[in-house]
């Protein structure tokens, strides 16, 4: 994170051009003064306390368009989602597709709703779905699926360290036991020891059925650490429910290597005149681009090669109630195109960190149960089938921007959609 000396110099005759070192100093100092204005301590989603938060905030104008009648309706639907509630944020929804998809759990065609503020972004993946569709589907496979908690414990050397994974290693048909008492759906696959000197990592992994699941193996987990914490015979000098080691909400080598939620490869064989027809380039082309941009990928050290899962996921994650930051772990994988014999151009992605459920989280929300309700996804017995129409919607979005980058209408885009005329 360094920064080159003209950087800093530059940045310092801008930020002293018009104060002087002292002025600068005196507003970076700490503040003590008690705040003017405080939100009431009662967080709870009721009539009154909504009215003291705006009456604290005094916005009428911003009142008026955040607690508007759909808000007010249905508030008491938003008591297990939001604390120190106000209203609700309107985002457009834009239709992509139909998208057809051939997998193991989804099997059809589906129309996506995607929340977004940014032009462009729908029409182009509704190119790639309609020229998926035209391509005879995307086939798709869920790989594999669990999600990760990972305590942490400090031990005052390695010889209690390797006491514990000693007295630890054996106990998972108990942990298991443990953590699937504390959910219905959540079963414990698996356990992994990381050893740091004389800190132990316990990597936990779990099938969270048809929840995205992170309030579900957090809960879990717990009641392992709790039993740990207590029946331990080595001392323990202190200990963490979550060491960061899980990968959650990060972009990270474990999980790209492995799977955190659920991993789904998606594929595609196009051929070269479809791919002409529409997207006005080759096939020869985008794979020129893709070997490009796949080691513009590896000078920047980027996680993974692609190049814009976030824009699609991120969308329909919004649209469908999913944890939107989940989007720094999910858009990650691998874009991978070849040209085939026969001219036609081979695509596929692999996506192994896609954090999605059908129940649970936001997915009973009106608007949002109502965007899986479009799809035919909502509610028990479609997670997995949800994932890889994700799948086949970050495979759509890829060849859709590439083709515009080849076919030099990546710019134009953007400038006819997104600029005030």
């Amino acid at each position: 994170m360094s920064a080159t000396n003209r950087t800093v110099t530059d940045y310092l005759k801008r930020l002293l051009d018009k104060q002087d070192v002292e002025r600068l100093k005196k507003q970076l100092e700490p503040d003590f003064a008690e705040a003017a204005l405080r939100l009431p301590r009662n967080h709870h989603l009721k009539p009154e306390l909504i009215e003291r938060r705006w009456a604290i905030v005094a916005k009428p104008e911003a009142k008026a368009d955040l607690l508007d009648a759909f808000a007010l309706e249905h508030s008491e639907v938003f008591a297990h989602n939001i604390e120190n509630f106000i209203g609700t944020v309107k985002l457009p929804v834009g239709l992509a597709g139909p998208i057809r998809i051939n997998g193991l759990f989804a099997k059809g065609d589906y129309f996506l709703p995607l929340a977004t503020t940014e032009a462009a972004l729908v029409l182009s993946y509704h190119r790639g779905c309609n020229l998926l569709t035209a391509a005879g589907g995307a086939t798709t496979l869920l790989l594999s699926e669990s999600v990760s908690r990972a305590p942490g414990f400090a031990f005052e050397n390695l010889i209690d360290v390797g006491e514990f994974l000693r007295w630890a290693a054996p106990l998972q048909p108990k942990f298991k036991e443990l953590a699937e008492a504390t959910t219905r759906f959540g079963k414990l696959l698996d356990m992994h020891f990381t050893v740091e000197g004389n800190h132990v990592y316990l990597r936990l992994d779990y099938l969270t059925g048809d929840a995205a699941g992170q309030n579900m193996v957090t809960i879990a987990t717990e009641a392992v650490v709790d039993y740990i914490t207590e029946h331990c015979p080595i001392p323990i000098k202190y200990s963490f429910l979550e060491a960061n080691l899980s990968g959650d909400k990060k972009a990270s080598s474990q999980s790209f290597m492995g799977v955190r939620g659920k991993k789904v490869s998606a594929e595609v064989v196009i051929a070269k005149d479809l791919l002409e027809k529409t997207l006005h380039t080759t096939p020869e082309r985008m794979v020129d681009y893709w070997r490009m941009s796949s080691v513009g990928g590896i000078l920047s050290g980027t996680i993974g090669i692609q190049g814009h899962y976030a824009n699609g996921l991120a969308a329909l994650y919004i649209s469908c109630g999913q944890d939107a930051a989940c989007i720094s772990e999910s858009a990650v994988g691998i874009t991978r195109f070849e040209l085939k014999e026969d001219g036609s151009l081979y695509a596929a992605v692999t996506l192994p960190n896609l954090i999605v459920g059908t129940v649970g989280g936001g997915t009973d929300l009106p608007s949002q149960k109502a965007c899986l309700d479009i799809m035919g996804l909502a509610g028990s017995g479609h997670a997995r089938a949800f994932a890889e129409v994700c799948a086949g919607l970050a495979l759509a979005g890829e060849l859709s921007i590439v083709g515009a980058l080849c076919a030099g209408q990546f710019s134009r885009a953007h400038e006819r959609l997104a600029r005030d005329k």
